[in-house]
């Protein structure tokens, strides 16, 4: 299966992108990884509503043009659904039952995703109601998609 892990910005701390490193050295038994990152939109510290909606289409536009026709798309929202990890690996182990080949999560920027890109999604996951800083949602992730591969192979993994 391909996995893209589409998001907003670049990732500036090493350590950060030391850890993006290693899951993605571990991921590469499991399946084809993709990172792609797109342009984030510098936002006034005060910034409007408005001005708020057009930074997260602006970025919204930018991610549309990565995203493949016949992906699945995961967008990482706090209001989507929760699940724990073993239902996480169901799902990702289902899709491809099912015969998706290719998943995109998308990760938006530090004000959240745009509409257009919102409706594009096929599936909305949340981690938790809290707030996490979208570099680090990156590792988050990718340790998951990892976690769930251990998972649905039945190898040893920490709990």
């Amino acid at each position: 299966m391909k996995i893209t892990v589409l998001c907003v910005g670049k990732i500036k701390e090493k350590y950060l992108k030391d850890a993006i490193s290693e899951y993605e050295k571990r991921l590469f038994r499991y399946c084809k990884l993709e990172l792609i990152e797109v342009a984030d939109e510098k936002a006034p510290e005060q910034a409007s509503a408005k001005e708020e909606s057009l930074i997260r289409e602006k970025e919204g536009e930018r991610l549309l043009k990565h995203i493949r026709e016949e992906a699945y798309v995961v967008t990482l929202e706090i209001d989507g659904k929760k699940l724990d990890s073993v239902q996480f690996a169901k799902k990702i182990e289902g899709l491809g039952v099912a015969g998706v080949s290719h998943i995109c999560f998308i990760i938006g920027g530090s004000i959240g995703l745009g509409e257009s890109v919102r409706q594009r999604g096929d599936f909305a996951l949340s981690f938790s109601k809290m707030t996490f800083p979208h570099q680090l949602m990156r590792v988050v992730l990718l340790e998951q998609i990892y976690r769930g591969y251990r998972i649905m192979k039945g190898e040893p993994y920490h709990k």
